[in-house]
């Protein structure tokens, strides 16, 4: 049995993702009878295309999605923004940064739509609101089509790439949160269910996958933008996400993240159900809701983990989730993490502040209170367990006091990792109606103030690592930063020793720099070969900063079975076998 070990940097990252390589995609097929010659698409009509990832994992796999409709449509990818006929731009706007890197971007746009007039810009994700919509041509000028998150799958319809007939306007549709009109997510869960029986979601990993389980957010929080953005939650059926976990298993999948604005909110509006009769649960704080009957979190966790090998091994040897809220980690949930062999000992939980006024005033519907209890709680259930946060600094009305108990719950709590941001004020949300009076110089001391509290905090746990051994699933060839629409490092990731390569790490001959995660999320660089990519590598960790390790694989320390093996060997309950409860393992 793998030996649980106890996460991960500091800052709530704007992350822009790279795109996989460029896939030739699929070519309209020669007719069949010479007459329909004159029919066939010419190639310039299927146009290659770039995708801008900016932002969380949804966004990202929101992008697989909208790159594998692209794929079969027959259009291919483009290896930069430069070389693309079609840019699609998959916004973030949970910070006033993520939006202006897109707005500085409009001239260089602008410049490329000159030299090639056949040059299409999408824009999506969630800089595009429904009530924001008379504005956004202004603000993004060298756009040519917006599509809120909800709006996503019609893509191809909208650009007239599947036919002149295709249906458009399908999916999007509307609803009303307060006085707001948003986009809704009621018919995702249908096309992301054809997009995984068409073969159509482009992973950008061999290695890991995302799963969204849940869209939408039915959350309070007065600073965010999401439930705005992307609508009410909606969550997928259950049945639909174990098909989708055991087409993972069997193509040999390593890892696999669940994926919601959400992720613990999973189930509570979808039809109660007698297979669910023993799920007996409700919130613990802030507004109630009728859980019972219903699959839960905890329940789709122990039914993936209960797809196995034939030799019983969990089919998908790690399992996570992102991103929960506080507010729904209810006690099955805690249960689960500690019984299934899969889930690995790591959580990200939110707490956005150590002061009880500035929850309130967030919107966050619990107190430090109630945090810290569910934390020991958890840390009681799952020992060694790694735990990372978010915090906003500077938040409306935030006194100095305030932040300083902020700056004592960091130490009290001894987190892996933080991901700290000031606070910056989202036009269409709660809070814009409470007075942003901290100053912008004020919010930069407090935010380094609290990176320069938590770096030798999250040093010394990384320390605790030495000399001791680890497994990493090897995800990555480390490679330096070349394009600036690469994704950046994280603040204060690279290592230091005497090593000169990227994480520090100095390979030898027939070695690359490598990278991978241990099942705490810990990042970890090593050399090795590239056939390592997808196996899991024993790795004596050798030095410690305060965002990464750094080791020596072991001699023996390298995972016999190849990527795909797992999935071949992967047993294929169903879900009637299951009966909504999987085995646990421990």
């Amino acid at each position: 049995m793998i030996e649980r070990q106890p996460a991960r940097d500091r800052r709530l990252p704007i992350l822009e993702i790279a795109p996989p390589a460029p896939s030739a995609g699929r070519t309209a097929a020669e007719p069949g009878d010479e007459r329909l010659g004159e029919f066939r698409p010419e190639p310039r009509a299927l146009p290659a295309f770039y995708v801008w990832t900016l932002g969380c994992q949804m966004n990202r796999s929101d992008s697989e999605e909208m790159s594998g409709r692209l794929l079969a449509a027959g259009a291919t990818e483009a290896p930069t923004m430069e070389a693309a006929d079609l840019v699609v731009i998959n916004t973030c706007a949970i910070r006033e940064l993520a939006e202006a890197k897109v707005i500085g971007r409009q001239g260089h746009l602008g410049r490329l739509k000159a030299a090639n007039p056949s040059l299409r810009i999408v824009l999506t994700g969630c800089a595009v609101r429904e009530r924001d919509r008379e504005g956004l041509g202004r603000r993004y000028p060298a756009v040519d089509l917006f599509l809120r998150p909800d709006e996503e799958p019609e893509l191809i319809d909208r650009l007239g790439l599947a036919s002149a007939q295709g249906p458009v306007g399908a999916v999007g549709a509307t609803t009303i949160v307060g006085r707001t009109v948003v986009g809704v997510a009621d018919h995702l869960a249908a096309t992301r269910s054809a997009a995984v029986a068409g073969g159509t979601v482009q992973r950008s990993s061999t290695v890991s996958a995302w799963l969204p389980i849940i869209y939408g957010c039915d959350k309070t929080c007065t600073y965010c933008i999401v439930p705005f953005s992307r609508g009410p939650e909606r969550s997928r059926p259950f049945d639909e996400i174990v098909d989708e976990a055991q087409t993972l298993a069997a193509a040999g999948f390593r890892e696999v993240t669940l994926l919601g604005q959400n992720v613990n909110s999973y189930g509570h509006d979808l039809p109660v159900e007698s297979r669910f009769g023993h799920v007996r649960t409700a919130r613990w704080a802030g507004r109630q809701l009728d859980l019972g009957s219903r699959p839960d979190l905890a329940e789709l966790i122990r039914a993936i983990d209960g797809i196995r090998t034939a030799d019983g091994a969990p089919a998908i040897p790690r399992l996570r989730f992102i991103t929960s809220h506080p507010w729904d980690l209810s006690d099955r949930l805690i249960e689960a993490l500690a019984d299934c062999p899969s889930v690995c000992e790591a959580l990200h939980l939110p707490v956005q502040s150590g002061d009880d006024d500035v929850l309130r005033r967030m919107g966050r519907q619990y107190t430090t209170e109630h945090y810290l209890e569910r934390l020991a709680k958890i840390r009681a259930a799952v020992p060694g367990i790694t735990i990372s946060t978010d915090i906003i600094v500077g938040f409306c009305g935030e006194t100095e006091a305030q932040f300083e108990r902020t700056l004592r719950f960091l130490e009290s709590v001894r987190y892996d990792q933080v991901f700290a941001a000031a606070y910056s004020e989202r036009p269409g949300t709660p809070a814009t109606h409470l007075p942003d009076d901290v100053q912008a110089a004020e919010k930069r001391r407090r935010l380094n103030a609290l990176l320069a509290l938590q770096e030798p905090i999250g040093l010394e746990r990384n320390r605790a690592w030495l000399g001791r051994d680890v497994e990493v699933l090897v995800d990555t060839v480390a490679r330096e930063r070349s394009h600036d629409h690469d994704e950046p490092e994280a603040v204060g990731q690279e290592m230091a020793g005497e090593g000169s390569g990227p994480g520090g790490v100095r390979p030898g001959p027939g070695e690359v720099a490598l990278s991978g995660r241990t099942r705490g999320n810990k990042l970890v660089h090593l050399a090795g070969p590239t056939d390592w990519l997808g196996r899991l590598v024993t790795v004596r960790v050798q030095h410690a900063g305060p965002y990464a390790l750094r080791g020596k694989p072991r001699a023996d320390g390298v995972a016999e079975l190849h990527l795909g093996d797992l999935g071949r060997m992967a047993s294929q309950p169903s879900v009637s076998d299951l009966g909504g409860r999987a085995p646990t393992g421990r």
